[in-house]
């Protein structure tokens, strides 16, 4: 059964991914198991009452087999897992597209449109920037999440974030045209989080179960520019266009305490800091409104510092 098919006060025996797994203790002392269960329809989360193991936070992103009950907890779903355990993958190939959450989006067409997008750059060098990433990226582009969990932490996410920023840049750039650089804008904005695709481990499913050593030690700030640094060398692109390519990627994040390397200082960094906060923080609010009736609020979301209000409009 399908996780947004599930009532609360249903019992119910399947197959899901396992993911954020936090093994903990109860105030009685006894060991239990905090996760999510997800599939492709959204996730819950879970709780497995007295519970040691075998499963284990090493076990993020797997599929699990659960029989168990949806109740609720502070007015929003909670799964009690009565019984766990990990799922051998013959027991689930058949189901597999039914488990995995995916982008909201036709893959193909919003490939087309990037493609679309970086041919209709004026600037060759720009240009040419972007078509040597997607030549070496752009099959796992297509289909690697944006993110562990926080928004777009789906198959196909970064795609899917990339894009709608890329749409938010296009008519930013026309918006401000005299002061914003089209071009360096979506060239800025298509490469912004490529180095995720390093950045990120990412099962066979298509989830990130963890973050890579060099993304832990450098990030995909610095590995992005990094890599468009060595692109515009190859390519022999001026170097004052490679050092502002360069620039919006690693100071994307906006503030340092954020995690951007520098403050943006040139206006195409100023809007893709701005558009890439817009997108992830409208992606939070359609993930999480999607599990909150109308008329109530959300529990506390860590990444706004806020609940949210599901309307009725």
């Amino acid at each position: 059964m399908k996780l947004d098919e599930l009532r609360v006060g249903d019992n119910f025996t399947g197959f899901y991914l396992l993911r954020n797994i936090m093994m903990k203790t109860s105030k009685t002392g006894k060991p239990y198991m905090a996760a999510s269960l997800a599939d492709r329809t959204g996730s819950v989360d879970a709780k497995a009452w007295d519970y040691p193991g075998p499963i284990s936070p090493a076990d993020d992103g797997k599929v699990v087999k659960v029989q168990g009950v949806m109740q609720e907890f502070r007015g929003m779903p909670q799964i009690t897992m009565e019984k766990v355990r990990l799922a051998q993958p013959e027991e689930y190939d058949s189901i597999l597209d039914d488990l995995v959450p995916s982008a909201p989006i036709n893959r193909d067409e919003a490939y087309a449109r990037v493609e679309a997008l970086v041919d209709s750059m004026a600037d060759t060098d720009f240009q040419a920037v972007c078509r040597e990433m997607l030549r070496r990226h752009g099959a796992e582009f297509r289909r690697y999440p944006a993110a562990k969990t926080v928004h777009h932490g789906f198959v196909g996410g970064l795609l899917m974030h990339t894009v709608d920023m890329l749409d938010l840049a296009d008519f930013l750039a026309g918006k401000y045209r005299g002061v914003v650089n089209r071009d360096l804008l979506l060239a800025g904005t298509l490469l912004h989080d490529m180095a995720k695709l390093r950045e990120f481990v990412v099962s066979q499913l298509g989830v990130v179960t963890e973050y890579s050593l060099p993304g832990q030690l450098l990030g995909h700030l610095v590995m992005g520019a990094e890599e468009v640094a060595e692109v515009c060398r190859t390519l022999a692109v001026p170097e004052e266009k490679s050092i502002l390519l360069q620039h919006l990627l690693l100071s994307h994040h906006g503030q340092p305490e954020f995690g951007a390397a520098v403050v943006p200082q040139c206006a195409e960094a100023e809007l893709l800091s701005a558009i890439d906060n817009i997108d992830s923080r409208m992606e939070i609010y359609r993930e999480n409104l999607e599990n909150t009736p109308e008329g109530q609020f959300s529990p506390r979301i860590f990444a706004l510092e806020r609940r949210i209000y599901h309307h009725t409009l």
